[in-house]
């Protein structure tokens, strides 16, 4: 098993809080390609370049082969003594140091950002956003919503009627030694249940009062999200990812399981950390909303958001919207039969303006079975629908920006759960949390400018940026 196999979680920690800010200083101490200590108080391990939980980060040390002798608990790596200055953390170093120091790391993903942003590896204008859930430190046992708690106290309830029939059942038995202890296990058991449902029923009063009406006993701020038919208790990362080199410009961590209402925010984060003005972002399905598109183009950032196939004519087997053509000039739809439909009345519906559309020769029309099944067919048209109208025909004219957003946004989540060995985060709420994934963008940053730069011209970067800041 090589040495990538073997690493654990407390390694990927270690790179991400001690390794990634000191970097330029074991660099200039002759590490070869910048090799990060990790130290923990565990067993110690033969395989590779291991000692205890010591290992050198494998992505940093891939072109340099370090030769050390290991011994059982009481020899150290002298060159890896030296290179830290004899630095020695327990295993909570790290904790300590990510728990105490989360604003400064935060501000430094979003200064190595702005270094990003000085080398000029922005320089495309598209940025692909996407949200990603992550496991929080939450059993699903304990988080509650309406449905789990009716169903909680309903298995409680059932288990309750059971063991009382047993007890009747065991009453009109002869008495027996054996036929007491049941009793007394059963009442016992019936004891419990009661404890458990009237503990229940005050979470379920807190819970009401929540404004989510959800709780979550062991991460307060982790909340119950579906995913993929299923559902996990977590969080939910929104990111902005540069479509050229495929750095992380923006990230934020929520505790909000849908998409919907992301798009101009992430836009904009995306638009502040790029300078980029004429900034396109491109986003999947999850992330259209017209206010959301609107604000976005108000803004003067061009977005690529297809829309979602939700007609229910069209899975019926019917017309749906888009086999209607809008003619702008006379403010009315052409059906597929060829007849106009004019504008009749507009309302209000969930704080949007609609316009509705409708013909009067419906009824006698030999297509109205593939049209409709009631008396007319009626085309309801936002107020701003022409903004949806020129980003589908933006989509037509380059459908490529989907593939696009595919093999820009998807690697970096994939890349950061493999790295967290796709469990959950180890910290507990949003802002915490927000700094552990902080420290996750900025070694996947760091990697990316490496690789894309190289370790000498990365470093040269920083101290042009140190001189620079220390000169102000």
């Amino acid at each position: 098993m090589t040495a990538e196999q073997q690493h654990g979680r407390s390694g990927r920690e270690c790179l991400h809080a001690m390794g990634v800010l000191a970097l330029p200083t074991l660099l200039e101490r002759g590490a070869p390609l910048g090799a990060c200590l990790v130290t923990e108080r565990h067993g110690y391990h033969h395989h590779g370049i291991y000692v205890g939980r010591e290992r050198w980060c494998g992505a940093l040390r891939r072109t340099g082969r370090v030769f050390a002798s290991w011994a059982w608990r009481r020899s150290r790596n002298l060159e890896v003594m030296w290179l830290t200055g004899r630095l020695m953390p327990d295993f909570k170093t790290i904790a300590s140091f990510r728990k105490d120091n989360g604003k400064a790391i935060r501000g430094v993903c979003r200064q190595f950002v702005m270094l990003c942003r000085e080398l000029d590896l922005f320089s495309q204008d598209v940025v692909a956003i996407d949200g990603s859930k992550f496991k929080a430190v939450n059993n699903r046992d304990r988080n509650f919503t309406s449905a789990k708690m009716q169903r909680r106290l309903q298995q409680i309830e059932e288990s309750i009627d059971r063991y009382l029939s047993q007890l009747d059942t065991a009453d009109r038995q002869e008495p027996s030694e054996g036929q007491t202890k049941k009793r007394t296990r059963l009442q016992d058991k019936i004891a419990t249940l009661k404890e458990q449902m009237q503990k229940l029923k005050e979470l379920d009063v807190r819970m009401l009062a929540a404004p989510d009406q959800q709780v979550s006993l062991t991460d307060p701020e982790a909340r119950s999200m579906n995913s993929r038919g299923s559902g996990i208790v977590g969080c939910k990362v929104q990111m902005a990812v540069d479509a050229k080199h495929h750095i992380i410009v923006a990230h934020e961590v929520t505790n909000v399981g849908s998409d919907r209402a992301q798009l101009s925010n992430m836009a904009q984060r995306a638009r502040e950390a790029t300078g980029v003005e004429a900034l396109t972002v491109v986003a999947d399905r999850g992330y259209f909303d017209g206010e959301e598109i609107r604000a976005c183009e108000e803004a003067g950032i061009t977005t690529f958001v297809p829309k979602p196939l939700t007609s229910g004519s069209k899975a019926d087997g019917r017309f749906g919207k888009q086999d209607f053509v809008y003619i702008a000039q006379d403010d009315e739809y052409r059906c597929p039969a060829g007849q106009r439909l004019v504008k009749h009345y507009t309302t209000v519906e969930d704080g949007m303006t609609l316009h509705c559309y409708w013909c009067s020769v419906c009824p006698a029309c030999p297509m109205k079975a593939q049209c409709t099944t009631g008396k007319e067919r009626r085309v309801k048209r936002w107020e701003h629908e022409a903004i949806i109208d020129q980003m589908q025909a933006r989509l037509d004219a380059d459908p490529e920006k989907m593939r696009v957003r595919r093999q820009t946004v998807e690697h970096p989540f994939g890349t950061i759960k493999g790295w967290m060995g796709w469990t959950h985060f180890l910290t507990k709420t949003l802002n915490r949390v927000s700094t552990e994934m902080s420290l996750h963008v900025l070694a996947y940053n760091l990697k990316r400018v490496m690789k894309i730069l190289g370790v000498g011209a990365l470093i040269e970067a920083i101290r042009r940026l140190k001189a620079g800041s220390g000169s102000q």
